[in-house]
């Protein structure tokens, strides 16, 4: 098509357009990132719902976004972006836009990190209200600095630690907001949107202090993004409700078993190197890996993570640069291979390997 001249939309650069044609006043609020953008565009949509819209998740997630469009219930709609839709969007305009993270990821689709990096940049393009980063990766201020956003846009960022005037961050246990606080008349001060309380439903044990990082990271986004809607500015408290009643997707590090003092964790939503990362770092040892690597290197992941590592197995039908980066960067890390095959058949071999490596106190992680 585009040999011939033909112009290609995403379907949701075809669900915008309609949006403008049938409910223009309808705010979008868009999502993208290497990971984390379906916890926070859930995270988003529960906020957005607590302060009493009817806001669906949709985009790479949930519903086709032109069906919900076309239905014409929606009050806010909280958009998760890939990639692959950014690359055929051209006009949308959302209210606020966010790009979590950015690593390799589908290096072998885009042919390269630059094309990939420029495609989930366009997330920012002519946000009107807010254009949200991730204070802890460079990347992503970058992205929002240079993006062409409409006039009064502010850029803000969300923080693991205190944050600075402009940002959304964690002050010991409590999320803070030093970035929209001027619509409380407190420029100069941090207004107070949760604690990690309302949070401890999706930690381990249901301990709060067990919080993996990335998901508080994705909690401070979300608040970020929801509080560009008026509804959310001027109801703050619906940032704790609505976190309090996020259900998070499956295979997000789940405890699925406990035996012989090992716990086992499904975290298979975790496909690629950075996710494999984030949840690894935040567990005890053990883990299992493997797959396609979309174009990806694992030696920083291997390096990153090998003090937790007590062993790996490896399945999958592309394991050559698993095996060569575990040698490369953990030799003498205990490696059992699993040949590949269907599924049933490799799932028990990884499970039996896993078992027969780990000790009391381990933690096996299906990544």
């Amino acid at each position: 098509a585009r040999r011939d001249g033909i112009r290609v939309w995403s379907e949701i650069e075809l669900a915008w357009r309609l949006q403008q044609a049938t409910r223009p006043a309808v705010p979008w609020i868009v999502v993208t990132g290497t990971d984390g953008k379906t916890t926070t565009v859930g995270m988003l949509a529960a906020i957005l719902t607590a302060a009493g819209l009817n806001a669906p998740a949709v985009g790479n997630i949930g519903s086709p976004t032109v069906t919900t469009v076309l239905e014409g219930r929606a009050d806010a709609m909280a958009v998760e972006l890939s990639s692959f839709q950014l690359h055929t969007t051209r006009t949308l305009s959302p209210l606020a836009a966010a790009c979590l993270n950015l690593a390799p990821d589908h290096l072998d689709w885009h042919g390269g990190m630059e094309a990939y990096r420029a495609d989930k940049a366009r997330v920012y393009a002519r946000a009107r209200q807010a254009a949200v980063y991730n204070v802890a990766d460079p990347a992503t201020r970058a992205m929002a600095e240079q993006a062409d956003v409409a006039d009064g846009c502010w850029r803000i960022g969300f923080s693991p630690g205190p944050p600075e005037a402009g940002q959304v961050g964690l002050v010991d246990d409590v999320l803070v907001d030093r970035a929209w606080a001027w619509r409380a008349d407190r420029p100069h001060h941090g207004r107070e949107l949760g604690t990690l309380e309302d949070l401890a439903h999706l930690a381990p044990g249901g301990e709060a202090a067990r919080l993996p990082a990335h998901m508080v990271a994705d909690a401070l986004a979300a608040a970020a993004l929801a509080l560009a809607h008026w509804a959310v500015a001027r109801d703050p408290g619906a940032v704790a409700r609505g976190l309090r009643a996020f259900a998070p997707g499956a295979h997000r590090i789940v405890t699925v078993a406990q035996g012989g003092g090992v716990t086992w964790v499904d975290d298979s939503k975790a496909t690629n190197p950075h996710s494999a990362s984030a949840a690894l770092t935040s567990l005890p040892a053990g883990t299992g890996v493997g797959g396609d690597t979309k174009g990806a290197s694992f030696d920083d992941l291997v390096r990153t993570v090998r003090p937790a590592l007590r062993g790996a197995v490896v399945i999958g039908r592309d394991q050559t640069d698993v095996l060569a980066a575990l040698r490369a960067q953990a030799p003498g890390l205990a490696v059992a291979r699993v040949p590949d095959g269907d599924s049933a058949s490799v799932m028990r071999g990884a499970v039996a390997a896993a078992a027969a490596m780990a000790r009391p106190g381990d933690t096996v992680l299906l990544a």
